[in-house]
């Protein structure tokens, strides 16, 4: 089982990376800017002692007034993990840097998250939908999706 860092004493590590990129630390979150997520996550990565190298997963929330995106890591060589959030405002056309170059794993996740949210990650290779079809309409997992 993995331990899972105090976000605070991370955000105090990376502050030498990007130092106004942390918004807020949580107990076992970060809570990023947007414009700083690609920068952010590669600190995480590359930061010895922090060695992120894998990313479990990528998620997206509506809450209505914004878009939060989670992103959650493990240090596979430390065995300790972190969750770091981004939240991306506007609903017309919200959009994130892709951080597919920094994990590949970010790939299908990131083409999940703008099929089904309508969220478009800047940068990412194949931005197409993945399991609905060209010409649908909607976003089903948006909270105004009818």
């Amino acid at each position: 089982m993995t331990t899972a860092l105090a976000a605070s004493d991370v955000a105090a590590k990376i502050q030498t990376c990007i130092p106004d990129g942390v918004i807020e630390a949580g107990e076992n979150t970060l809570l990023v800017k947007p414009e700083a997520i690609a920068a952010t996550l590669t600190c995480l990565k590359t930061t010895p002692g922090l060695d992120f190298d894998y990313l479990t997963s990528v998620n997206a929330v509506d809450y209505w007034d914004y878009f939060e995106i989670v992103y959650q890591l493990i240090s596979i060589t430390h065995n300790h993990s972190l969750v770091v959030k981004t939240r991306c405002q506007g609903r017309e056309d919200p959009s994130l840097p892709s951080v597919i170059s920094i994990y590949k794993a970010a790939d299908f996740q990131e083409r999940e998250i703008f099929d089904l949210f309508g969220i478009r990650f800047n940068g990412h290779p194949n931005m197409k939908r993945i399991f609905l079809w060209e010409g649908f309409q909607g976003y089903p997992l948006r909270r105004d999706y009818i």
